[in-house]
């Protein structure tokens, strides 16, 4: 049974979502139906990892934390796998673009499927989709909104 808490944040109400020992979602207020597949969930404001989670957000929202340190288990597909997992390499403060991501996994034409992919990153901020952006540096596609994705990259600007 998937456990959650519902947190304030800078960027609105955020649902943490954890399966036993990891977190699978960081989720928006404003999600769309269906953009993250969960099974049922309970809420639970006294579970562990759900607490330190929302403490490691705390602590990115108030520019003391750069990267979170957190156990995370995220079900997709094995090609949106492998982009969450290069999304997890883009530095605190700096953007890549969706085209960067597909020439890094050898596919320099999938730049449209690793859009989807981000778009579909259940584990917001702490998965760092909000990082990525158009080749001509544009703002696109975020679950949470575009203006929550310009808060967010402007808070690690300003560090």
């Amino acid at each position: 049974m998937l456990k959650y808490k519902i947190i304030k944040s800078p960027v609105g109400s955020l649902k943490i979502v954890a399966a036993g020992q990891s977190l699978s979602a960081v989720l928006w207020d404003n999600e769309k139906f269906n953009r993250v597949s969960l099974d049922q969930m309970i809420e639970d404001t006294k579970d562990g990892l759900i607490l330190e989670a929302e403490k490691q957000l705390n602590e990115y929202f108030m520019h003391k934390r750069k990267a979170f340190n957190l156990p995370l288990e995220a079900h997709g597909t094995d090609f949106q796998q492998k982009v969450w997992a290069f999304l997890k390499q883009i530095p605190y403060g700096s953007t890549w673009s969706y085209k960067d991501i597909a020439v890094k996994m050898g596919l320099p034409q999938a730049f449209r499927a690793v859009g989807a992919a981000c778009g579909r990153n259940p584990i917001s901020i702490i998965v760092p989709c909000h990082r990525v952006i158009a080749a001509n540096g544009s703002l696109t596609g975020f679950a949470g909104g575009i203006d929550r994705k310009k808060t967010l990259l402007d808070l690690e600007a300003n560090q």
